[in-house]
């Protein structure tokens, strides 16, 4: 039997279309698939996605098993425990999945120091950061011309997952963490989670495909049909691979503009790559005078703004752990545009929440948003009002989450406090801010 080798698990919880795993099983010597806890990501970690990990992880050992492998837990730092792993194996090359946060390139960087022979693969994205660059930069600032040539780029082909593994005699494999009832982490757990790992992502993905794809370019934005994927957990973790998805859906019906989301998805990734510095500084910087408004803040924290739409959306994350991407949109406009509100102070509570919460999408859709990103219109503007007729007509999404205003018929409920409509509704707020503006 030849040498071990070591396969670093990150954001690719999964067996399928696993470049790195696989170019691993490509050699004589038993493989090694290792997760690292690294208590201080864990400590500052949303609770609900603590909670996705631990499940991704149990489930991911009980696949490695049922093929004669295992998957081995580690807790501390990741390149000192990569290392005395590769020691007490006796590998010398340990393959991972090349991320794009900064703590992604120290990681990478740390593991380079060791001495061992690291490789990186693609598999977080569909087309891999520099997969599609311009003639003049490192990366594409714009989504538009991104999207072109994201399009006419070569995609790898998917790769099979594997039947069979092999662990080293006499390693210990160490135990699964209980990261859902230990009480650490923040925000709060959602009651009504996704769950993870890749079995279920796997059945989420079958019944997207085969129920609700066809009708996503008709119906993606409406908001109380809820009809997007609700994949994003499931390809924040890589319980799905990304590129399998695309590859699934872009020739059915609504694939295309399904698959264009994708894009947008990697287009963030490759910004984030040229820019990890994304999650706290300005991509754009714009000069803005922000407000420090602590009961805003909170107000919008809690969904009592008293601008319905809004207030739906934010207690749709506190519910759920995921919020519809319109009203990722609504939400942190009103924050930030007319609240004027810093955008760190909204991403903050989304990271805190959100399972589907990474670096590249989560704060590249808030710059974008807040016109310090990648927007081309930096002052573009989100009315509420406007945003919930046209996505909420009749008041079903904002009935939904905001049960003060179940009672509130049609288009009633996004407007409780019209002029003439006397002193609004019972234990419902007024607007903190015209949600005009």
């Amino acid at each position: 039997m030849g040498t071990p080798v070591l396969v670093l698990l990150t954001q690719d919880l999964r067996l399928h279309d696993h470049p790195a795993l696989t170019a691993a099983l490509r050699g004589p010597g038993p493989v090694v698939p290792l997760f690292v806890l690294e208590p201080a990501l864990l400590r500052r970690a949303a609770r609900n996605r603590r909670a996705y990990l631990g499940e991704a992880l149990a489930d991911l050992r009980s696949a490695l098993r049922a093929r004669g492998g295992d998957l081995v837990l580690r807790r501390g730092d990741t390149a000192a425990e990569v290392l005395a792993l590769a020691r007490e194996t006796g590998a010398r090359t340990v393959h991972l999945s090349s991320g794009v946060s900064w703590f992604a390139a120290r990681r990478e960087e740390a593991l380079r120091a060791t001495g061992l022979e690291v490789r990186a693969h693609p598999g977080l994205t569909v087309v891999p950061p520099g997969g599609a660059t311009p003639a003049s930069g490192d990366h594409y600032k714009v989504f538009t011309p991104y999207w072109r040539a994201w399009e006419s780029a070569a995609w790898r082909a998917v790769l099979p997952a594997p039947e069979r593994l092999d662990l080293p005699d006499g390693l210990d494999p160490g135990e699964l963490p209980d990261l859902e009832d230990s009480g650490e982490g923040v925000g709060v757990l959602a009651p009504d989670r996704v769950r993870g790992g890749q079995a279920l992502a796997r059945e989420r993905l079958r019944s997207w495909l085969d129920l609700g794809l066809a009708d996503y370019g008709d119906r993606h934005d409406d908001l109380p049909g809820a009809a997007t994927s609700g994949l994003s957990a499931d390809l924040r973790f890589g319980c799905l691979s990304p590129l399998e998805v695309a590859t699934a859906a872009r020739d059915l019906p609504g694939g295309s503009e399904y698959v264009r989301q994708l894009a947008w998805r990697d287009f963030h990734h490759q910004v984030t790559a040229a820019f990890p510095a994304i999650n706290i500084r300005d991509y754009r910087p714009r000069d803005r005078e922000w407000r420090t408004d602590p009961e805003a803040l909170a107000a919008w924290k809690e969904g009592r703004t008293g601008v319905p739409i809004v207030d739906a959306g934010m207690r749709q994350l506190l519910r759920e752990g995921f919020m519809h991407n319109r009203t990722r949109m609504i939400t942190a406009a009103f924050l930030t545009k007319t609240l004027l509100v810093h955008w760190r102070e909204g991403a903050a509570h989304f990271d805190a929440h959100l399972t589907d919460g990474d670096v590249a999408n989560e704060y590249g859709n808030w710059q974008w948003t807040a016109g310090t990103g990648n927007d081309t219109r930096p002052n573009r503007a989100f009315n509420p009002s406007r945003q919930a007729k046209r996505f909420d007509p009749d008041g079903v999404y904002v009935r939904r989450h905001v049960p003060e205003l179940a009672g509130l018929s049609g288009a009633l409920a996004h407007t409780p406090w019209l002029e003439g409509f006397g002193e609004g509704v019972e234990g419902y707020p007024k607007p903190i801010a015209d949600p005009g503006k």
